[in-house]
């Protein structure tokens, strides 16, 4: 099921965080707490995960500082489809197996993997669809 944001008052809505942002914005948050004088336990408690990722999150931010607890680039290797990409082949794969010439309406990694293909030009394992 897909995060649909509610409106605002403002009538505009607003885009809901990211996992990694909201895990940072919990360290960040930890962080204010240690500054406090806030106890492991109660920190756990006000941003919702357990006493161990306080204490690890105690020792690396007293070891380096509240900036060794932000979020860091993620390393590995490129992604091969972009954001607008991605979008696209969604808004491919919500038309239906039938638009894209297929008998049945049903999705298969292969078909999958064919319309990634011809919408982006970029061809994908069956592991990777």
């Amino acid at each position: 099921m897909a995060y649909r944001p509610l409106p605002s008052a403002s009538g505009s809505s607003v885009p809901p965080l990211s996992r990694p942002q909201l895990a940072e914005a919990r360290r960040v948050r930890a962080v204010e707490l240690f500054e406090e004088g806030g106890s492991n336990v109660e920190i756990a408690r006000a941003v919702a995960v357990c006493v161990e990722s306080v204490r690890r999150w105690r020792r690396v931010g007293e070891e380096g500082g509240a900036a060794a607890l932000r979020r860091r680039p993620a390393t590995g290797r490129p992604r091969k489809l972009d954001d607008a990409q991605v979008e696209t082949v969604r808004a491919a794969l919500e038309r239906g197996a039938k638009a894209h010439g297929f008998e049945a309406d049903l999705w298969t990694l292969e078909r999958v993997g064919a319309v990634v293909e011809r919408v982006t030009g970029v061809s994908r394992s069956r592991a990777s669809v």
